[in-house]
């Protein structure tokens, strides 16, 4: 099993890296134009250990300073129901390894690391959006598929 760690505000740069690693190989769309500007709020968050955000990331073994997997999440607040009356919810929104890095392990070890977080802070359900590539993981997991009635607009 692989050191999992929390990242921190100077690990952003490599967050993002593997953020667009994970967005190119779903949407093909290998722009880092928007890195520069993303990177002043993604070091805040990053430093704000307490805060309803979190990635978990595993070094590189082979390529000191660079990551080999991350997982970031989420923590929503919900209005409670029955079941889940605090209303919170986890959601895991960014999950990569880096390509040199894959089928040894990081990516479980983090996403493991991220649902005890979850747990940790209450939350009774977690979310995610799957590839077909990554579904298999989620599965092992415990994840199961549901019906998606979520419709989205852009602002």
């Amino acid at each position: 099993m692989c050191a999992v760690r929390r990242a921190l505000p100077e690990d952003a740069e490599e967050v993002l890296r593997l953020r667009q690693i994970m967005i190119d190989s779903l949407f093909g769309d290998p722009s880092a134009a928007w890195h520069g500007e993303s990177l002043p709020t993604l070091r805040a968050k990053l430093g704000e250990p307490d805060g309803d955000f979190a990635a978990f990331v595993a070094d590189h073994p082979e390529r000191p300073g660079a990551l080999a997997s991350l997982v970031a999440g989420t923590i929503d607040y919900r209005i409670g129901k029955m079941g889940e009356p605090r209303g919170t919810v986890g959601f895991v929104f960014s999950v990569a390894t880096d390509p040199s890095a894959r089928r040894r392990g990081y990516a479980r070890a983090c996403m493991t690391t991220l649902l005890e977080w979850f747990r940790e802070r209450g939350a009774r359900r977690v979310q995610l959006t799957a590839s077909p590539e990554a579904e298999p993981l989620y599965v092992s997991l415990g994840f199961r598929p549901k019906p998606d009635p979520l419709l989205e607009l852009t602002l």
